[in-house]
């Protein structure tokens, strides 16, 4: 017998700076019901979902920064929020930033920041917890450019891996589950280390804008989308999972996001894809069993995968320039 879930994504339009958790958590809330109404048992929020992306925003002192982030969860603000996930009875991705205290590489236990992301059980119990590995941008402020993009100031490198967990969906289906955040869909490395977990749903929760704003090099406005979408599908068919990728859309102070929130299946063909720039929701059914055609042929990793001639990914960061062939 087939195993079937259905999957919501719940892409949120812009959260302006000016907006409090309350203006998102109202906006999320209907979505959840929509979800609900419509047959849906996961639903994935992008990320960030609580607050505008605010690493477009420099702060000379990190302590300033704080208000954007969460200590715990759930939280006065979002106790509503939670409140109608246990209602829905739904299985639900939160991406948020997160403050933590714990000790760091050296032992030290101290104030550290990380871009988050939750799965939530119906219950309120958090089920997996992921933080970005692949954080873009810089640290400090760089006036050439016409935006901030500081995630490396006020993020350090996620420290949990890319974790996967069994967990029940619904009354009837166990589903393996991994998350990523926004940038992380580009590495395939990221999808590998999912795969070889036997993923079969992977959350991707991103702000993306719509424009490369490092002015390095010319790239199209539409390639922006494909080369996300491309990124997605091909992290799907290489690994023979699903995926709800889930965006913030539209112009947030000032800034162009370009959505196109997508959901795909193992086959690497989008099933559901978002069209609008504003609050939106786009559900997909699921076949689970369609993630075991390519996990038992093309992808069998256990049959092909060539550990020993892989050792560059793990053993290099920056590539290195071949040895020239001798001309006489």
């Amino acid at each position: 017998m087939s195993k079937f879930i259905t999957v919501a994504a719940a892409q949120l339009g812009p959260i302006q700076k000016s907006e409090g958790r309350e203006i998102a958590v109202g906006r999320m809330i209907p979505l959840l019901e929509r979800a609900y109404h419509r047959g849906a048992q996961v639903v994935v929020f992008p990320e960030l979902a609580l607050t505008t992306s605010f690493p477009r925003w420099y702060h000379e002192d990190l302590d300033e920064a704080d208000g954007w982030f969460e200590t715990a969860l759930p939280s006065p603000a979002t106790a509503s929020l939670f409140e109608a996930i246990h209602r829905f009875d739904l299985t639900v991705y939160l991406g948020y930033a997160e403050i933590a205290y714990e000790p760091d590489n050296a032992g030290v236990t101290r104030k550290r920041r990380f871009n988050t992301s939750a799965i939530i059980a119906p219950t309120g119990e958090m089920i997996l917890k992921y933080r970005k590995v692949h954080l873009p941008g810089h640290a400090e402020y760089a006036p050439a450019r016409k935006v901030q993009h500081l995630e490396k100031r006020y993020f350090e490198v996620g420290n949990l891996g890319f974790p996967v967990v069994r967990a029940p969906v619904g009354k009837d289906v166990s589903v393996n589950m991994g998350m990523m955040i926004c940038n992380d869909r580009r590495w395939p490395e990221a999808w590998r280390v999912l795969g070889l977990q036997q993923v079969e749903l992977v959350m991707l929760g991103y702000n993306t804008p719509s424009l490369n704003m490092e002015n390095r090099g010319f790239e199209a406005h539409h390639l922006r989308v494909f080369h996300s979408q491309l990124s997605i599908q091909a992290g799907c068919y290489q690994n023979a999972c699903f995926a709800v990728a889930v965006a913030k859309a539209g112009t947030e102070d000032g800034h162009e996001m370009f959505g196109h929130s997508i959901i795909v299946n193992p086959q690497g063909e989008i099933m559901a894809q978002a069209t609008s720039w504003d609050d939106e929701l786009i559900v997909a059914d699921c076949n689970l069993d369609m993630c075991k055609l390519g996990r038992s042929t093309i992808f069998n990793f256990a049959l092909h995968r060539r550990v020993e001639a892989y050792a560059r990914i793990t053993n290099q960061v920056g590539s290195e320039a071949p040895p020239a062939w001798p001309t006489r």
